[in-house]
């Protein structure tokens, strides 16, 4: 019997179980007292060890990832552990390969080091199968990047951060632009495609290309070489993000093409792939650390009861974002 058994049994979420079984004083008496007669009828016992780990000194974190751009995730990973280190966590970290979440056996075993609660950095935010067993086990999640319901999510605005860049490629006069989307899977993937063709629609006689991607530096290349074949390649490429900014870049010299008095080529995310290559590139400032400490912050903040309460819906932070100019755009030759 688990958590999220009782959850179902009492028709409410297994957040509001835990809560029950806390003590949280922000449950209502009525759905408290049903509860508590469901936690009766099943026979459930609660694990007093991991219900120990609220009101210790330290306290114990997961955080699961698996993210195919290495320079967003090492940005992650430091704001994470900076920020473990002036509040007394212990992280576990668990990472899945390409993308994919890891084994069920894995995450299990990650639970029994007595875990409080879960980071899940971007795609595994929005993984089911992640978050059914962190459910299952009763344990509250911090969302990066995506959104999840009863679950506490940070993120920047993508779509209005897609349709910024947008306008100001637009802007400095290109009409033939591409635009390499990420994970398909991934709502930070949708959000930007989703701001692109907003901005492209409020303009008329444009050449828009859309190609694949999934944030790496591999899919960058290919949809670089892509969208540069035929008569008529764009003048600009929108990459939602640096990694395959910096792999078209890669393909645009190759072929001899000066960037960015050929070609212009902008990103997504401010990471160490934007300033580390020639030319630096125009992006978008997405505050990885910033998301990362704000992430553990509202965790710890939800483990010890200080955090606003919910039921089945995502607690929503929005950080901002800010469009950085660099050397990697111009004007189209006439």
């Amino acid at each position: 019997m688990t958590i999220i058994d009782v959850a179902k049994e009492a028709g409410v979420s297994p957040m509001t179980v835990s809560r029950v079984i806390n003590g949280d004083p922000g449950v209502r008496d009525e759905v408290r007292g049903h509860v508590r007669e469901v936690i009766k009828r099943l026979n459930y016992t609660p694990n007093l060890m991991a219900r120990s780990l609220v009101t210790s000194s330290e306290i114990r974190i997961g955080v699961i990832y698996s993210n195919p751009s290495a320079a967003f995730m090492s940005e992650l990973l430091v704001g994470v552990f900076e920020e473990a280190s002036t509040r007394a966590a212990q992280l576990f970290l668990l990472k899945g390969e390409q993308g994919r979440p890891p084994t069920r056996e894995a995450i299990q075993g990650l639970i029994d080091q007595r875990i409080a609660g879960l980071i899940l950095a971007p795609p595994l935010g929005e993984s089911a199968f992640v978050r059914e067993i962190a459910r299952g086990a009763g344990l509250p999640m911090a969302v990066i990047g995506g959104t999840a319901p009863d679950a506490l999510c940070v993120w920047i605005d993508n779509d209005r951060a897609a349709y910024d860049m947008t306008r100001h490629l637009i802007g400095l006069g290109h009409r033939r632009i591409g635009f390499v989307h990420g994970n398909p899977d991934q709502s930070a993937s949708i959000a930007r495609l989703a701001g692109f063709r907003r901005a492209v629609a409020e303009e008329d006689g444009l050449d828009i290309r859309i190609v694949p991607g999934d944030f790496s530096y591999a899919s960058g290349l290919t949809a670089g070489e892509t969208l540069l074949d035929g008569e008529r390649p764009p003048t600009a490429i929108f990459a939602s993000n640096d990694d395959m900014a910096a792999a078209i870049v890669s393909v645009a010299h190759r072929r001899h093409l000066d960037v960015p008095a050929d070609l212009t080529v902008v990103g997504f995310d401010d990471s160490t792939a934007a300033t580390t290559l020639w030319p630096p590139l125009t992006t978008i400032h997405q505050p990885v650390r910033e998301l990362a400490t704000t992430a553990l912050q509202m965790l710890i903040q939800e483990i010890r009861g200080g955090a606003p309460k919910g039921d089945g819906q995502p607690r929503v932070t929005v950080l901002d974002h800010r469009l950085i100019e660099r050397d990697s755009t111009a004007p189209p030759r006439r």
